[in-house]
């Protein structure tokens, strides 16, 4: 048995940086990004992530292909059973690092970088009855800090997120964190004495 401290269950490096629009191109499709998502938890074939997002066999291998194309998916081991060679595949990387910023990476492609944060505040919201009940919350805070105290809490949040994505894998529910930190608009009151 895998030990299920251990996800996932073969060896990846920690991030990839993405360069190529073809990468992009290639990690934000909603299917594809639900099937690097279950390579988090452990290697998986064509049948199993199939099975596990409900679409044909067909339909995942070209989705697998077109990962594998991009470096994002790689086969990290392979299995005869009976007569044929399972192959099971893995993510390239543990954190795939894009700029959300760098608008041209997608447009470029036909891409909108806010329409991934709307499909993750859509599927945190609009919870099926039967999962209402479980533990959950959003809040949001706001803060006046210099750059530099904004660049340690980004990198705290994403060591929260890698805590979090490195949890050992049980329970019947897949829960989603998300998190951000991002400039704002926002005005704030002058130093006390300011004005008078």
């Amino acid at each position: 048995m895998a030990d299920q401290s251990a996800v996932p269950d073969y060896e990846l490096a920690d991030e990839l940086e993405l360069t190529d629009p073809a990468q992009y191109r290639a990690l934000f499709d909603d299917t594809r990004l639900k099937i690097v998502h279950l390579l988090l938890e452990r290697a998986a074939t064509t049948s199993e992530l199939a099975a596990a997002l409900g679409k044909p066999k067909g339909t995942v291998g070209h989705h697998l292909k077109v990962l594998e194309y991009a470096g994002l998916v790689r086969i990290v081991r392979t299995k005869q059973v009976r007569a044929i060679e399972a192959k099971y595949y893995g993510r390239t990387a543990r954190v795939f690092l894009y700029h959300d910023w760098d608008r041209t990476q997608f447009e470029g492609i036909g891409l909108d970088p806010g329409g991934l944060l709307e499909h993750f505040v859509t599927e945190a919201t609009n919870l099926p009855e039967h999962l209402r009940e479980l533990p959950s919350g959003t809040s949001a805070r706001y803060a006046r800090i210099p750059v530099e105290r904004a660049a340690e809490w980004r990198e705290r949040v994403y060591e929260l997120l890698d805590e979090f994505a490195r949890e050992p894998r049980g329970g019947e529910v897949t829960f989603g964190l998300l998190v951000g930190l991002f400039p704002t608009t926002r005005g704030h009151l002058p130093e006390s004495g300011d004005d008078e």
